[in-house]
């Protein structure tokens, strides 16, 4: 017989997988974005965000006020600076390298932090995935990049994977972390002024594709996908979401080799899984 505890819990494992396979696909999404429409990563972050705010406003049951207006401030700053570095990094390292990197780096941080900020243990288990994962970064960085300018794409990867732990550790810790209209109000008027410096509308490609594909990214891999992440974070453990988040790099690692015609290297074969067995250390942990 199935607990009630134990079905609150597989809600929130499907809940951060949906939302990982999301983010994933959205990756792919502006990544093709960034090569054919002429937006810059600031401006991509900036569409994404402001249609996911447009949709929560015009939803009559959207959950608006439940946010206290601090909370919201917080999590719109963390999502813009982890989006906008992610996008960063896509650009100019490449999908595939650019999400492992973002997403191998996240467990360490929130391992870390929760060590550091909420007073979690932290064994050796945990110490060994720890160096685990760097090395596994090690190997990623050294992996030929599909990007223009890889050593920039590695540190804006690393600050993006920092940014999600911050939002992680911050939810664990009883934050009021919510994918709400005023946290992505919030993350569209923090980007706007560079975003109008870099150029907001689009100067290349086709319009209702590049349209389409602003949708899309404001709609599932940011409206619904974080939500979905925040929801299974009440019932889910951080280390065990960490563990459902590598479906994302998964899912980005393969479109970017099938589709986008990015390399598939030894380098990036071992480096992910040195990083999955890191992560999948820290879980057991």
């Amino acid at each position: 017989m199935t607990s009630s505890a134990a079905v609150p819990f597989r809600h929130g494992l499907l809940s951060i997988s949906a939302a990982a396979v999301a983010w994933g696909v959205g990756g792919a999404v502006a990544a093709l974005l960034l090569r054919t429409s002429g937006l810059g990563p600031v401006a991509v972050s900036c569409w994404r965000f402001g249609v996911a705010a447009l949709c929560l406003a015009l939803l009559p049951t959207a959950d608006r006020g439940g946010t206290r207006r601090g909370a919201a401030v917080l999590t719109g700053l963390g999502l813009a600076v982890s989006q906008c570095a992610y996008f960063g990094s896509v650009q100019y390292a490449g999908l595939g390298l650019g999400t492992l990197i973002t997403i191998g780096a996240g467990p360490v941080f929130t391992s870390l932090g929760g060590h550091l900020l909420l007073g979690e243990r932290l064994t050796r288990r945990a110490v060994s995935a720890v160096v685990l994962a760097l090395a596994g970064l090690a190997l990623l960085v050294a992996a030929p990049a599909a990007g223009p300018r890889p050593a920039l794409g590695v540190g804006l990867a690393v600050l993006a994977g920092a940014g999600q732990s911050g939002l992680t550790l911050w939810a664990r810790g009883g934050g009021s972390a919510r994918a709400s209209t005023g946290a992505f109000a919030t993350g569209l008027l923090c980007l706007l002024p560079f975003a109008a410096v870099q150029g907001v509308l689009p100067t290349a490609g086709d319009p209702a594709l590049t349209g389409g594909a602003l949708l899309f990214l404001g709609t599932v891999p940011t409206l619904l996908a974080y939500r979905w992440y925040f929801s299974g974070l009440t019932a889910v453990p951080g280390t065990t979401a960490s563990v459902l988040v590598l479906l994302e790099p998964a899912t980005a690692a393969l479109i970017g080799v099938l589709f986008l015609g990015e390399p598939f290297t030894a380098g990036l074969v071992a480096g992910s899984a040195l990083l999955l067995a890191a992560i999948a250390a820290l879980a057991r942990a």
